[in-house]
């Protein structure tokens, strides 16, 4: 059972923890958030909660801010608000720089480079027609297309892709990794106990969005990528050691690669900057 499960919950758990902690309470989207977050923030000045959901987090801080509540700073995934035009409405509500921050880990060289080198074999690697990040992007595109169509604010499909198979529907060959979409929606659909749609206007619409020239970081799910990237170091371009490496692995082993110097060239790090500037009675991150 999640601790938080509607915003008045959790709203009542930050006043709890208000009435015995003086310094600022970030509220992020779920426990993995914590742990990255964990280590770029101030642990004598910041206390981390997790929301367990987006719209729990959200939700809370508009109950908070209407009783005009202090020192409280929200953090999510921009997941498709920036392709959509939407911009938060508060200044104590901040967004990842790409569609989530297993994303924002994964537009790191830096951090990548590190994975590469560790799991990847430099043989195989350099069979590969471009570098292995632009094959998992290509390939996780596709999933996105299909997510945002599926979401809310367009069609609201109410389909679940979450614990899709994706050994199902991502295709192996030498040297490369495709997703087939028939399989892709078939295990969608499966996935979803059978929810019919329109399968043909989906993928027009997919076709359609493809030309619209988005940004594919703000397009692609991180956790699509993770598993995507997982496969292709167990079955293409990784050393024997990546034979078993795992989805959960590979999420827990990029968390570890991704460092504060990284993290300080971020949006996201000005705008929590900026965050304290005006609001100097708090501080969110390390010196």
């Amino acid at each position: 059972m999640k601790e938080y499960q509607t915003p008045h919950v959790l709203a009542n758990r930050v006043r709890m923890r208000r009435t015995s902690y003086k310094g600022t309470i970030l509220v992020v989207e779920g426990d993995t958030d914590v742990r990255v977050y964990k280590g770029f923030t101030d642990e004598n000045s910041c206390m981390i909660v997790p929301a367990h959901g987006k719209d729990n987090a959200v939700g809370a801080l508009k109950i908070l801010e209407y009783e005009c509540f202090q020192g409280i700073l929200v953090i999510v995934d921009a997941d498709f608000w920036r392709l959509e035009g939407f911009k938060p409405n508060s200044m104590n509500l901040l967004l990842t720089d790409t569609h989530d921050l297993e994303t924002m880990i994964l537009s790191t060289p830096a951090a990548m480079e590190k994975v590469l080198a560790e799991f990847g074999s430099t043989d195989k690697l350099k069979q590969l027609p471009g570098p292995a990040i632009n094959m998992v992007t290509d390939n996780a595109l596709i999933i996105g297309y299909f997510r945002w169509i599926a979401s809310p604010s367009k069609d609201n499909l109410r389909l679940t892709f979450k614990d899709l198979p994706f050994e199902n529907f991502v295709d192996v060959g030498k040297a490369k990794l495709h997703i087939d979409i028939d399989k892709l929606i078939d295990a969608v659909k499966k996935n979803s106990d059978g929810i019919k749609f329109a399968e043909k206007a989906l993928k027009r619409k997919m076709e359609l969005l493809k030309t619209g020239n988005h940004d594919p970081w703000q397009v692609c799910c991180g956790h699509d990528m993770v598993q995507i990237l997982a496969i292709g170091f167990r079955l293409v371009f990784g050393k024997k050691k990546a034979e078993t490496f795992t989805a959960e692995l590979l999420e827990g082993t990029l968390r570890l690669t991704y460092e504060y110097t990284y993290f300080c060239l971020t949006a996201l790090y000005r705008s929590i900057k900026n965050w304290e500037k005006a609001n100097p009675s708090y501080k969110v991150l390390k010196n």
